[in-house]
């Protein structure tokens, strides 16, 4: 088995498991109560992509002092918050995070 051939393979497996949720489940199949707790799904996956992406360094150890990513992600999220813009959200904690590694 070639590598191209095994990179392939799961990229099929993987599109293919993912739109067989999207594609062959039907909204109206779901009862309000189904409804009602996957809407809580992407709030309980977001801070687990999100924190150890911003709390963990490189070696996967917890990395709080002299952390820029906690500052920009801080000033991010106050700007959320503020301005509920996800654009401005992305854009003050991208540039506050640049500043602080680059600049300061």
């Amino acid at each position: 088995m070639t590598n191209w051939f095994l990179i392939i393979y799961c990229g099929f497996i993987t599109f293919f498991t993912r739109f067989s949720m999207i594609a062959l489940l039907k909204k109206e199949m779901f009862n309000d109560r189904v409804r009602e707790v996957l809407s809580f799904v992407p709030s309980a996956i977001f801070p687990a992509i999100i924190f150890p992406a911003v709390l963990l360094d490189n070696s996967g150890n917890l990395d709080i002092e002299s952390n820029p990513k906690i500052i920009a992600a801080t000033i991010a999220t106050i700007i959320g918050v503020l301005s509920k813009n996800i654009l401005a959200t992305i854009f003050s904690g991208l540039a506050s995070y640049w500043i602080l590694i680059f600049v300061v």
